[in-house]
């Protein structure tokens, strides 16, 4: 059975020694809310708290993000602002890529940039 966000979340909490008090306190949220995403109680948070959460816990947004199906404005922001990513987007889900293939595209970009 695969996690839910909320216990994806404490997991991470727990393994980083923060109350939900404590992380409530960085992101800048209730303790309330936290307990709540945590139980799945809640619908998952905007992709920005997310990204925040995660900062506060010193860990990457991406599975907390994939988990709640956000994704972090800065994100949606360039899809919007360019129709060249947005259509690259379209032509790499199109293409159904695996795991690797991904890997392979991000340090492929990568290299582009370095050049």
């Amino acid at each position: 059975m695969a996690r839910t966000f909320g216990e994806y979340l404490r997991e991470l909490r727990r393994a980083k020694g923060l109350s939900q008090r404590g992380l409530a306190e960085r992101v800048g949220v209730d303790f309330s809310y936290i307990s709540k995403a945590e139980n799945d109680r809640i619908s998952p948070p905007a992709g920005d708290t997310i990204v925040r959460i995660c900062e506060a816990l010193g860990v990457p947004p991406d599975e907390l993000l994939a988990l709640s199906g956000k994704v972090p404005s800065n994100l949606t922001e360039t899809l919007r602002a360019s129709p060249a990513a947005l259509g690259f987007m379209r032509e790499a889900h199109a293409m159904s890529l695996s795991e690797e293939e991904w890997r392979t595209l991000g340090r492929r970009l990568k290299r582009l940039r370095s050049n």
